[in-house]
């Protein structure tokens, strides 16, 4: 299993190649990440996931990305970098989810995410629904 760690500057060129093949994904700016709560799943060929999060209000964290490489996906990578994160933050986690993307949303299930709402048009390119999701860590 690969390694978890807070990320840092020198993963960015990583990251930006996992969000480039991650079409599903959010598809902020790399380096903007830097000023949440980052981390990383390292393996012997370089980062290979990353989630990253930000403090919304008292104990309420939006997560902001989950990808995963291509090649490292269905292995358990994405549930173990939010298992660090929520073992390091303890609170209600909310995100957004394509409606599309069943998988990930299997996997927000299976570790006890909640249906909250539909957002019809949330996502630009191409134009689709949102599915919100909340999760709480104690």
């Amino acid at each position: 299993m690969p390694a978890i760690r807070r990320g840092g500057e020198e993963d960015l060129a990583a990251i930006a190649a996992i969000q480039a093949a991650s079409p599903e994904a959010a598809q902020w700016k790399p380096a903007d990440y830097l000023a949440h709560r980052l981390l990383v799943a390292t393996a012997d060929t370089g980062v290979v996931g990353f989630v990253a999060a930000r403090p919304v209000a008292d104990r309420e964290f939006e997560i902001l990305n989950l990808a995963v490489a291509p090649e490292f996906r269905r292995r358990g990578i994405a549930r173990e970098l939010l298992r660090a994160l929520f073992h390091d933050y303890h609170g209600t986690f909310f995100l957004e989810v394509r409606e599309s993307n069943q998988a990930a949303q299997m996997c927000y299930k299976s570790l006890g995410f909640q249906l909250v709402t539909r957002r019809p048009g949330y996502y630009e390119r191409p134009p689709e629904a949102a599915i919100v999701m909340k999760f709480h860590s104690c």
